[in-house]
């Protein structure tokens, strides 16, 4: 059997009634099947997880976009998450016995349908990318939604699929094809966002710009120079979450291969504790492979476990996975619900 992963992301995070739409979409597509929906109130924007294989994950990721569409208005939406549309980003992700190809082929076919049957301006990213400037998400959402109409006016700019129109109600849409990602945010006990911005900056790969004793960017024949980040395959930045009363250093770990979520977590701390703030555990939105947290597992416990369950439940507590919401491994874990 082949399995593919899609992991729509939506530009909505408390409507429980348009959660409930999006579920039922997918009810009765055959060959898929809805794994998690987790919403977040301060980004404002909810991440679904879907399974299946070739002709369901396709069918399922059209359905659910298409509820999206009829429930979600970005005319007045707001929140702390970076964004371009109501529909803002669709990947799919090779799983088991499929390759990376065959995710491109699959996010093709679905940006030209959707571009299609919705009027949407849609662009190909990550391993579908069809220009080196586009292979970056931050890339193609600068400016975000807010400055997407002034974006088509450039020709630079044009969609890869759809019309160079601005669809003032649902924004345009990214998708692709791209390795496991781990949404991975780390907590900060502060409600001050600029030491989790500091911190996300110092760690991400992409780093921050340079600047002199003056404080002034440093700029080298009008390009900025920038300071190489810690961690490679790691995107992030701070954000402030009010109901908790703290702030995180919200993180994308392309490849936890490369970058381990114990290593991202680790270096997080080591930041903070520069700054004199506490770090209290971290949360993984949507699902997380297994072998992740079998990595942590396996560095904290120094040798010390070998069976599954003690190190996955080690990981779980060095981390401070469940410090802002239970974490059921049995619900996040993609191995055990698959």
């Amino acid at each position: 059997m082949k399995i593919i992963e899609c992991v729509p992301n939506f530009s909505e995070g408390k409507n429980e009634s348009t959660f409930e739409l999006l579920k039922e979409s997918v009810k009765s597509i055959e060959g898929a099947k809805l794994l998690s929906l987790e919403p977040d109130a301060d980004y404002n924007r909810v991440v679904v997880t879907l399974a299946g294989d070739e002709k369901g994950i396709l069918e399922a990721a059209i359905s659910i976009c298409k509820s999206a569409s009829e429930n979600i208005d970005m005319r007045s939406h707001k929140g702390e998450h970076p964004r371009l549309g109501a529909i803002d980003v669709v990947p799919f992700v090779p799983v088991k016995n499929v390759s990376m190809d065959d995710c491109v082929a699959i996010s093709e076919e679905f940006g030209k349908r959707i571009a299609t049957e919705l009027n949407l301006p849609v662009y190909l990213y990550e391993e579908a990318a069809k220009f080196p400037t586009r292979r970056n998400l931050s890339d193609i959402r600068k400016g975000e939604y807010e400055g997407l109409k002034e974006k088509l006016l450039n020709s630079d700019w044009a969609p890869d699929f759809g019309n160079p129109e601005f669809n003032e109600k649902l924004g345009a849409l990214v998708t692709g094809a791209r390795f496991f990602l781990v949404a991975y945010n780390v907590n900060i006990n502060s409600t001050d966002v600029n030491f989790s911005k500091e911190i996300a900056e110092v760690l991400r790969e992409s780093g921050r710009p340079k600047r002199d004793a003056d404080g002034k960017i440093v700029k080298l024949n009008g390009e900025t120079v920038r300071e190489i980040g810690k961690l490679k395959a790691v995107k992030g930045m701070g954000v402030k979450l009010e109901k908790y009363g703290i702030t995180q250093v919200s993180m994308n770990l392309t490849n936890y291969q490369t970058t381990p979520i114990h290593v991202a977590y680790e270096a997080a701390k080591e930041e903070a504790k520069k700054w004199g703030v506490d770090v209290n555990g971290s949360e993984i939105v949507g699902l997380v492979p297994l072998e992740a947290l079998l990595q942590a597992g396996n560095y904290y416990s120094g040798g010390k476990y070998s069976d599954e369950d003690s190190l996955v439940e080690l990981a779980i507590e060095k981390l401070g996975l469940s410090t802002l919401n239970p974490f059921i491994k049995n619900e996040k874990i993609i191995d055990y619900m698959i």
